[in-house]
């Protein structure tokens, strides 16, 4: 199986950095172009999402724009030279969701951060609801 379109979420992380290098390595072995995407919540919708924000959730979407920024500079650091962004408003697994279908990936990359841990348990993680959710292959790269 090879893969042509390889999607990696960031919210600017470290941990979240760690998987995009991984899937940029990925994106550089299969030949493949590399879709960088990160989720933001509206201002108006941060409150509403309170209970479930952590350190690394992006309100807005400029904070969203520098992330990306520096997921595609650590990817080309990788070699990876066919590499865009996408950013959208929402959850990050609805985000990731959608980056996923606009641009038809076969593979979606996500950090590990949040997997085990009790609120990931209770509420979900990222990494576990997009594994559930994906219509494409999900690869969750221990970061943390």
């Amino acid at each position: 199986m090879t893969y042509s379109t390889i999607v990696v979420g960031t919210d600017g992380s470290d941990s979240s950095v760690l998987a995009v290098k991984r899937a940029a390595a990925m994106a550089v072995a299969f030949d493949a172009h590399l879709v960088i995407g990160c989720a933001y919540y509206a201002d108006e919708d941060a409150a509403v999402q309170a209970v479930r924000m952590d350190s690394n959730t992006v309100v807005g979407d400029f904070p969203a724009q520098q992330n990306l920024d520096a997921a595609v500079a650590a990817a080309r650091e990788l070699g990876c030279t066919d590499v865009s962004t996408a950013v959208k408003s929402g959850s990050p697994v609805e985000a990731l969701m959608g980056i996923v279908t606009d641009t038809g990936a076969e593979l979606l990359v996500v950090g590990n951060r949040g997997i085990n841990s009790l609120t990931g348990r209770l509420l979900g993680s990222v990494p576990a609801d997009v594994a559930r959710q994906s219509d494409c292959d999900v690869m969750i790269v221990h970061t943390v």
